[in-house]
């Protein structure tokens, strides 16, 4: 565990789900519990590494798409996890260094480590704001601070959506979150559906008990793509895009009782305007 952000409401005697994500990819940022609380969960699922890395593969292909192709410079993440490898700053800034980024999540342990390890190229600038996705306006209101809320903005809602459970709910924070922005922004969303899930992946997520990853839902967008264009690659699984490779650290080692008859778990994505 990196021992210069402290924090009174850092728990590390417990684990705690984004310390284990960066653990699984491969990270530095996690403590003795996470790393047996993930290893846990890998007897029973030893893809999770896969999947934990092609999600990072879809957030820096669909990135590099936005802050190239579409011509995006803003960006709201929402739900940004620990930082760990090509994180959303890095990559759209290797394209454009005067992007501007702003990292939303709730978590304390979350900011307390973006803002000591997350900076930007000096032509742009990251911001991180303590708020929770239900509250739209207060997200807009943060980050009217750092990004023009006139010109498009790139919305991202990486494995974030699966912890709300009601299609309700789900649609009204989307919602909430683009009526915010103008035309010409961009959402981009992942995450796992339960139909695509192989059996062990559903037996880890009943037996984990530390949060580890979020629930899947039964259908993969659950009517919150209902206002969007999809642009290309659309929706599907993150495991067909095929981006470049990116520079993970060596991840933990598999666990040598691997079921290699089972099927990856099919998280689910798109990115639409």
């Amino acid at each position: 565990m990196t021992e210069d952000v402290p924090s009174p409401k850092i728990n590390t005697a417990v684990p705690h789900s984004a310390r284990i994500w960066n653990y699984w990819l491969g990270g530095k940022d996690n403590c003795p519990v996470d790393r047996e609380a993930g290893d846990k969960y890998r007897e029973t699922y030893p893809q999770i590494v896969d999947t934990a890395r092609a999600g990072r593969y879809f957030i820096a292909r669909a990135v590099r798409y936005l802050a190239g192709e579409a011509g995006i410079r803003q960006f709201l993440d929402v739900g940004t996890g620990l930082p760990t490898v090509d994180n959303t700053h890095e990559v759209a800034q290797r394209v454009a260094p005067e992007c501007r980024i702003v990292y939303v999540d709730n978590d304390p342990l979350v900011l307390a480590h973006a803002r000591a390890l997350l900076t930007s190229s000096p032509e742009g600038e990251c911001d991180y704001n303590d708020a929770d996705m239900r509250d739209p306006v207060g997200i807009h209101t943060a980050a009217a601070r750092t990004l023009d809320l006139t010109r498009p903005v790139a919305l991202l809602l990486i494995g974030v959506m699966g912890h709300v459970s009601d299609d309700d709910e789900a649609r009204r924070i989307v919602g909430g979150l683009l009526d915010g922005l103008p035309a010409g922004s961009y959402l981009v969303l992942a995450d796992s559906t339960s139909s695509g899930r192989a059996p062990g992946g559903r037996r880890a997520v009943r037996a984990d008990g530390s949060g580890g990853v979020p629930p899947a839902q039964p259908r993969a967008d659950r009517g919150l793509l209902l206002r969007a264009h999809p642009r290309r690659p659309g929706r599907g699984s993150r495991g067909a895009v095929a981006p470049r490779p990116e520079p993970f650290r060596a991840g933990p080692r598999r666990h040598p009782r691997r079921n290699r008859t089972e099927a990856p778990c099919r998280p689910r994505r798109a990115l639409v305007p």
